[in-house]
């Protein structure tokens, strides 16, 4: 073999070498999410291209989906953590950023959560998050009232109402709280049911039935939120009306929603994990709080209930299938 072959087969030997030094060498995302097929992922990625980041052009991730079992986030967050990623970023629920707040206090943590970060004991300040945390909240637990109201527009004055919660959930008491304290105003009965998994969702249905139930809501919940195929299938099987807490029910074929844009927490979640990639502390970022929502109703499901919508409703929807 010539020398000037052979140092060009050198040459063409290194540059696979140089490539897998330089992949080894992009930052790592660690992300904990609640659900693999969730749109609102999509999102994320959206606010994080905002920033300049690319997956796969000059940032990587470690995935890890939770699936609405919490009892494997002390193994998924050790796991990052040893990995030692960049970031991590929890886009899913309160309990997931706790885990992770629990186990480094050195790695940033980006979250978005449903609930008030202060309360919950995330960050001592919106303002000033200190420490290693920041991120965005949505509305969640206040939306509570807002959504027995409008669910009692569609409903007879004297239909009794269910609630759909997770009394694991961190939000849990001070959502039913809010709610119950509501119905009280409105005179309205309200019945709560617990639920912590699928089982006890089909069971729900059964004592909606049982006891009357006129129309019922869900709490904002993970495990609502992976099952919401099912709880969609029960409530169109039993004809009861219901107003949902998020997005991935009307998808799904649900009655109506009255829930917080998730997808645009998560864009601004993605925004933060990249400004904290470029440098940025999380100390120094204000908690982002994002309040837009929507309203959305479908007329289909509607008219197959034998419900009518009033005009009043209609015109402050956001979004309406007919």
């Amino acid at each position: 073999m010539r020398r000037r072959e052979f140092i060009v087969g050198l040459g063409g030997a290194a540059w696979p070498l140089t490539a897998r030094a330089q992949q080894r060498a992009l930052p790592v995302i660690g992300y904990i999410g609640g659900l693999r097929e969730a749109a609102g992922n999509e999102a994320f990625l959206k606010g994080l291209a905002e920033a300049g980041y690319v997956e796969g052009r000059n940032v990587a991730f470690e995935y890890r989906w939770v699936e609405t079992r919490n009892e494997r986030l002390p193994g998924i967050v050790s796991d990052l953590v040893n990995r030692r990623v960049a970031v991590i970023a929890v886009t899913d629920s309160t309990a997931a950023a706790l885990s992770a707040k629990a186990a480094t206090q050195t790695i940033p943590i980006v979250f978005r959560i449903g609930g008030d970060p202060v309360a919950s004991g995330l960050v001592p300040s919106l303002a000033r998050p200190g420490g290693n945390l920041t991120g965005v909240t949505t509305l969640g637990v206040e939306q509570g009232p807002k959504r027995l109201q409008i669910l009692l527009e569609i409903l007879p004055a004297d239909a009794a109402i269910a609630l759909l919660t997770n009394p694991t959930n961190a939000n849990a008491v001070r959502e039913r709280d809010e709610i119950q304290a509501a119905a009280r105003l409105l005179g309205v009965r309200l019945v709560i049911f617990n639920a912590t998994m699928t089982d006890d969702i089909k069971a729900a249905f059964a004592g909606f039935v049982a006891q009357r139930i006129g129309g019922f809501m869900t709490a904002a919940e993970p495990l609502f939120f992976a099952n919401s195929d099912l709880i969609i299938t029960l409530a169109a099987r039993h004809a009861i009306p219901a107003i949902y807490s998020g997005r991935i029910f009307f998808d799904a074929g649900g009655l109506m929603i009255y829930a917080s844009d998730i997808a645009d927490g998560l864009r601004w979640t993605g925004v933060y994990t990249g400004r904290v990639l470029s440098g940025e502390k999380p100390a120094d970022l204000p908690v982002q709080q994002s309040t837009k929502v929507e309203l959305a109703l479908n007329l289909k499901v509607a008219k197959a209930l034998g419900i009518t919508v009033p005009t009043s409703l209609l015109v402050r929807a956001d979004e309406v299938i007919e």
